[in-house]
């Protein structure tokens, strides 16, 4: 089995290798909310914007380049994580006027969003297999201590799809560095930073933000999630382990729940309030120092240039098939 999901990896790659000539541009952004085009177009990396690609008039913003941070990143391969880094021909769209769904949509097997450097935030995990057949219905949660290692996770929460795909897990910690030093270079005042934007066209900002979502000149401060471990056993016979007194560590994802009011922030890791590239107030996203670090959930409707399907038995690295848990 680990030899198939080499030549699995391998496969993907020189897939890759083959389709780098059509990728023609980097991470750039099409349109930006109403007073905020200025803010927006500073904040895209110069060294990744290489083109733009403008739909003028019609209602949506347009993502084309190859995905590669600009800021540094751990050893890819690396023991755990073992395919190199390599440009993307991404292609993604949302819109440029998103609006609430009626209820929460769960991730799923979509990438979340994309950064304003053009790496993606997909915080799936692969799913735990009691046999090589079936999955249990539990999901690794990737930033869990006994996870991390075995998934060759670096310093920014991040590493590589068996295309070669970069993507953040978690806080993206060089790009919030970059992002912040290049403000402090424009000589502008601590405050929110944009990250990017989700594939339902809601920003996605850094943890840090005003106390009061109304009042941008309110203290800043870490927003927190409003999810914590379950309490009691993991139930069902499906459980990892087998076991009705397994209780909950955060291996999982099934691990956690949303309690609501526990924190500054909704199911879906959001809130609604005014930010700096929307002085008028939208609903914007967060990423956390706390599960679920990157959002699980849609408030709005994604677009489906954003899909991917989720991960099966062969994307489940050796070292977490043997896991002892």
């Amino acid at each position: 089995m680990e030899q198939s999901y080499a030549l699995r990896r391998r496969h993907f790659l020189l897939q890759m290798l083959g389709s780098i000539g059509a990728c023609t541009g980097l991470a750039a952004v099409a349109r930006a909310a109403p007073n905020g085009r200025d803010l927006i177009d500073r904040l895209v990396s110069p060294s990744r914007a290489a083109r733009r690609v403008d739909k003028a008039g019609d209602g949506y913003r347009y993502f084309k380049g190859l995905g590669l941070p600009d800021h540094p990143t751990g050893a890819f391969p690396n023991p755990n994580c073992p395919g190199p880094i390599l440009p993307q021909n991404q292609a993604y769209r949302l819109t440029a006027a998103p609006a609430a769904a009626a209820s929460a949509t769960p991730l799923g097997g979509w990438v979340l969003g994309v950064g304003v450097n053009g790496v993606v935030f997909d915080p799936t995990g692969p799913y735990y297999y009691r046999d090589p057949q079936t999955p249990t219905g539990w999901q690794f949660e990737v930033l869990a201590s006994v996870a991390r290692p075995a998934l060759g996770i670096d310093a920014n929460n991040a590493h590589t799809q068996p295309s070669g795909e970069y993507h953040y897990h978690g806080v993206p910690v060089g790009l919030i560095t970059a992002l912040a030093r290049s403000r402090a270079q424009r000589g502008e005042p601590d405050g929110m930073l944009l990250l990017g934007w989700a594939a339902d066209g809601f920003p996605i900002y850094a943890q840090s933000a005003p106390r009061d979502p109304w009042d941008p000149r309110s203290p800043l401060a870490a927003l927190r999630s409003s999810y914590a471990l379950r309490s009691g056993p993991r139930l069902g016979a499906d459980s990892p382990g087998g076991s009705h007194d397994d209780h909950p560590g955060g291996v999982f994802v099934q691990d956690f729940e949303y309690r609501p009011g526990s924190g500054e922030l909704d199911e879906c890791n959001g809130r609604y309030g005014v930010t700096p590239e929307y002085p008028a107030g939208t609903y914007y996203y967060v990423v956390t120092n706390t599960f679920p670090f990157v959002p699980r959930a849609y408030r709005g409707v994604p677009d489906p240039s954003f899909w991917h399907p989720s991960p099966g038995y062969d994307a489940v690295p050796p070292a977490l098939r043997t896991l002892s848990l």
